[in-house]
């Protein structure tokens, strides 16, 4: 039986302010037992959201305190030139395409030299899966991003970008491949392109696409390299509870593997220009986000921190949620196109600043992490992780 690690003073739940059904799962949650796939599909179903709400906090604080983390990044879309045409995804474009866009090099690194005096601690870089940029163009980006400040941690790509490197560009072993990134400077991977694992929806939002066992391979060979990354959700489309619950329990399941997820960063899905079956799909309530963190939460016991992503739910709904499991803000982001492009309406970023001032009013304590998670409190950057930090991160 699996039980939560125990870094902060246990904390209390009110019974009486907890529904008969969900009650013996709040139960085991404090006894510090894990949950079941059918304890969180009950949890999915439940209306009580100031319910899930209290047993959610009860993981976070045994977790993460009262601290509430942001990132100080830097976004680059490098591209969003795509082979793929995946139903959900506004961002892709084909060359011809009006909205098709591609930065040089020297754009990339400029952008990325301009954010550095502004205090940024990583650049995180993802785009689309490019028919004809060359190997060089890749390991020529890190080796010039890295050499602006070897302090900087380079986070780029999604398991779907390192298969198409490996497969198409460089035409070697994923490991290899993996290890060529990360000899030019790449610090983690992402954990976009995760959607939901479900093989039915995904042959119906992103067909083509890698399957969840290579999305899962990529980051299983990345953490027995040593390396870290986050994993991802995209939620509220055509998916049901059960394939929420199977997405988080094969997220779980790898995490007890291999302990190389850092944080779970789920999103709502965007419709505003979605088309064929997603074209009547209604955009994820604030309710049904604050469910989704909630369950996120309590059920995904070894993977210590829960962002909410406030480009997708928005800074107050975000500032909510702090409330609901979350502990980390993610970040400034200074720019960002893939939500945007999908028709989110919210800002491109964010200062330190205004996420300092949502935490505190959240009654949180506001800490800057470094890539790791790790709280920096003005201490020298890392670029590499240390092990014994990261065992409490």
């Amino acid at each position: 039986m699996h039980a939560w690690p125990a870094i902060y003073p246990r904390v209390r739940m009110n019974y009486q302010l907890i529904p008969k059904e969900v009650r013996p799962i709040a139960e085991r949650v404090e006894a510090h037992q894990r949950i079941s796939e059918a304890d969180a599909l009950a949890l999915y179903r439940a209306n009580d959201l100031n319910a899930l709400g209290m047993i959610a906090n009860v993981a976070r604080e045994r977790k993460n305190g009262n601290y509430a983390t942001y990132i100080h990044n830097r976004y680059i879309n490098y591209s969003n030139i795509c082979i793929l045409s995946c139903q959900f995804c506004a961002f892709a474009a084909k060359k011809r395409d009006e909205h098709a866009f591609e930065y040089a090099t020297d754009e990339i690194v400029s952008a990325v030299n301009d954010a550095l005096p502004l205090g940024i601690t990583e650049v995180h870089m993802v785009g689309g899966l490019h028919p004809t940029l060359k190997k060089e163009w890749y390991l020529d980006l890190l080796h010039r991003l890295r050499a602006l400040d070897p302090e900087l941690h380079i986070k780029a790509f999604t398991a779907i970008e390192v298969r198409h490197l490996a497969q198409r560009i460089f035409r070697m072993p994923i490991r290899e491949t993996l290890e060529t990134l990360r000899e030019a400077g790449l610090g983690s991977i992402t954990g976009g392109g995760a959607e939901i694992f479900d093989p039915i929806v995904r042959d119906q939002i992103c067909r083509g696409k890698e399957t969840a066992a290579e999305w899962l391979d990529v980051h299983r060979t990345w953490h027995a390299m040593g390396g870290r990354s986050t994993c991802t959700m995209l939620y509220g489309h055509i998916e049901t509870f059960a394939q929420r619950v199977d997405h988080l329990r094969q997220l779980r399941e790898l995490q007890d593997e291999t302990g190389g997820f850092t944080g779970f960063v789920p999103f709502a899905f965007e419709p505003a220009q979605s088309h064929g079956i997603l074209a009547n799909i209604k955009r994820a309530s604030a309710f049904e986000q604050l469910r989704n963190l909630a369950v996120s939460r309590i059920y995904l016991d070894s993977i210590d921190h829960l962002t909410a992503y406030w480009v997708s739910l928005g800074l107050p709904l975000a500032q909510v949620s702090l409330s609901y499991g979350v502990d980390d803000l993610h970040g400034t982001i200074l720019e960002e196109k893939i939500f945007h492009m999908a028709g989110a309406t919210t800002p491109q970023q964010q200062t330190v600043a205004a996420l300092e001032h949502a935490i505190r009013e959240a009654g949180r304590v506001p800490v800057q992490r470094d890539s790791y998670y790790r709280h920096l409190n003005g201490a020298k950057r890392s670029s590499r992780p240390n092990e014994r930090e990261l065992v409490c991160a």
